[in-house]
């Protein structure tokens, strides 16, 4: 009687395998699922627009001033707690606030360097604004700081 089987061995390897994998694959969901976290906004935190107003005819180019209450401006890429940087969203529906932001999106403007203003060469005719502030890697924070979204008018 033999104690080596070879179609058992190679049972007890595969399966040593298989639970390798899996607790693989288990570590790497728990990295990702922290990577993709949400970052926390402060309760009450706004972001708006300063200039121009909702139903301001404008000329050309437009200067836009971003307004935030209740957290701070950091570049993008920079960890700070309790701050994000701007994205315009100009002419389009607000994007789905649980994914990160497009960049480069041309409708989708990315100020990454903690701009706090913009000109704006925008045709003649009516135009929607809005803001979305973002955490250092472009996600918006939870819940979401999104400015109401303006109408202009460029003459």
């Amino acid at each position: 009687m033999s104690f080596y089987d070879p179609a058992s061995f190679r049972l007890r390897e595969f399966l040593k395998m298989i639970r390798m994998l899996v607790a693989a694959a288990g570590a790497l969901f728990a990295s990702t699922a922290v990577l993709a976290a949400d970052t926390p906004s402060v309760k009450g935190a706004k972001v708006y627009i300063i200039a121009p107003k909702n139903g301001d005819t404008v000329s050309a180019p437009v200067t836009v001033q971003f307004g935030l209450k209740g957290m701070g401006v950091a570049p993008a890429g920079i960890e700070m707690e309790d701050t994000g940087h701007h994205h315009l969203i100009v002419d389009k529906e607000t994007p789905p606030m649980n994914d990160y932001l497009p960049v480069g999106d041309p409708q989708v403007i990315h100020f990454g360097k903690g701009q706090t203003e913009t000109e704006l060469k925008l045709a003649p005719g009516k135009h929607t604004l809005q803001l979305i502030l973002a955490d250092k890697d472009h996600k918006p924070h939870a819940p979401p700081v999104v400015s109401e979204k303006i109408t202009i008018t460029v003459k």
